[in-house]
């Protein structure tokens, strides 16, 4: 990806240095899914006792990938675990040839890298709807297996991006009693952005111990501020995924420690924001915080309306501080409003109030707040107490050309 390419609100100083996560392994290939010259699969190796939690998409019509994670997490197996990555194929609406190929996939890392098959984890992104070449994959195996290093997570992170136009890593460490715990996560996603997921995968390693189920519920709250609060275009995906894996090889139990979770929660929002920042298309990265809701549904329900009104974000690319879209978009939301109690700012400016524009406001103010490459729109709804931050990005004619052209 030529650095012309890179979406502008890519982080500064391009992938992160990510620390080594004691018991998981990395490894990736050029299978030839889907692309020429590139890498396109990658393998990751957990040792034994590593326990597998996860989330994913709620799409009716899910990838048979995400159906077999679904069954396979909190297994009564032990043994080493294994997570195989595709980009290029999502393995999705392929009828009986989907389970078909994960299932070989299986066996064959079963055989070359001596994971049971209820240990291996598969995903695949990209086009819905053709047969996954799984024999390119398998051939590749083999590579993949004896290649296997701690520090190929950079690597796997670029791996596995379709669209995306920068990979994405985050990591942190902390100490538990005086002892250090890592975690460190990857990420791909630009497009077919909405919660529930969206066509995002996420591959999140810790060496901390923790058994499946204080892990589980702990993943499965984060994600509801995280993921589940990022909208590039409103498309929930067939194929979202997001496993953590905790290998315990620091040996440093980490249930019921908030600090443990703090820390996981800020690597999963880390990754969610770069997965807008890397909307395609994406010029500015917006917040928007809804308060003053009847309830935590009418909080979510409403800040999602404007983050995915197309009038809304079209106003944002263009720079215009039509706030009035914002209106139209909590109006339609369902969400309980009274036009008069409505407040909302640009920033700091207080643009309107008490059902009209605040007396304070100046048309300038918002044109001049609204060149900014990162926006924050406050709204009020002053109706209660609930409130929900989400974040999103706007839509400029650039995701028009790449999805016009995305099979092409």
């Amino acid at each position: 990806m030529s650095s012309s390419n890179v979406s502008p609100l890519a982080p500064k100083g391009g992938f992160p240095d990510l620390p080594v996560v004691g018991g998981v392994t990395f490894a990736s290939a050029a299978a030839g899914v889907r692309y020429k010259g590139r890498d396109d699969v990658m393998l990751a190796r957990l040792q034994a006792g590593t326990v597998v939690a996860g989330v994913f998409t709620t799409s009716a019509t899910r990838a048979a990938p995400v159906l077999d994670c679904e069954a396979k997490l909190g297994g009564a197996s032990d043994g080493p675990a294994a997570i195989l990555v595709n980009a290029g194929n999502a393995n999705a609406f392929t009828g009986h040839y989907g389970q078909t190929s994960v299932e070989e996939l299986c066996k064959a890392v079963e055989t070359v890298a001596g994971v049971a098959t209820d240990r291996v984890f598969t995903s695949s992104t990209g086009v819905i709807g053709e047969p996954l070449p799984h024999d390119r994959i398998i051939a590749s195996l083999e590579a993949l297996t004896n290649s296997q290093s701690p520090d190929g997570i950079k690597d796997a992170a670029r791996a596995i991006m379709t669209t995306d136009t920068f990979a994405k890593g985050a990591s942190t460490v902390i100490n538990v009693d005086g002892q250090p715990v890592t975690i460190a996560g990857i990420a791909k996603g630009s497009g077919m952005i909405a919660p529930d997921m969206a066509t995002m995968l996420v591959y999140i390693f810790t060496d901390a111990a923790i058994s499946f189920e204080p892990l589980q519920a702990m993943v499965r709250g984060i994600n509801a501020t995280s993921f589940n609060a990022i909208t590039v275009d409103s498309d929930t995906s067939t194929s979202d995924t997001l496993l953590v894996a905790a290998t315990g090889a620091s040996g440093v139990e980490v249930a019921g420690i908030p600090a443990f979770r703090d820390a996981l929660g800020e690597v999963m929002l880390s990754l969610a924001h770069q997965v807008v920042r890397d909307g395609e298309g994406a010029t500015k990265f917006v917040s928007i915080s809804l308060s003053g809701a009847a309830s935590d549904d009418d909080a979510h329900r409403a800040a999602m309306a404007i983050a995915n009104s197309p009038l809304v974000k079209t106003a944002i690319a263009g720079e215009d501080p039509n706030w009035g879209r914002i209106v139209m978009a909590i109006g339609k939301s369902g969400a309980v409003a009274d036009r008069d109690k409505i407040s909302i700012h640009f920033g700091d400016i207080l643009v309107a109030e008490k059902g009209w524009v605040a007396s304070s406001y100046r048309e300038e103010d918002g044109a001049s707040y609204m060149t900014r490459d990162e926006i924050e729109i406050a709204v009020d709804l002053g109706v209660g107490s609930a409130r929900k931050t989400v974040w999103t990005c706007d839509l400029t004619k650039r995701y028009i050309e790449i999805n016009a052209d995305y099979r092409s």
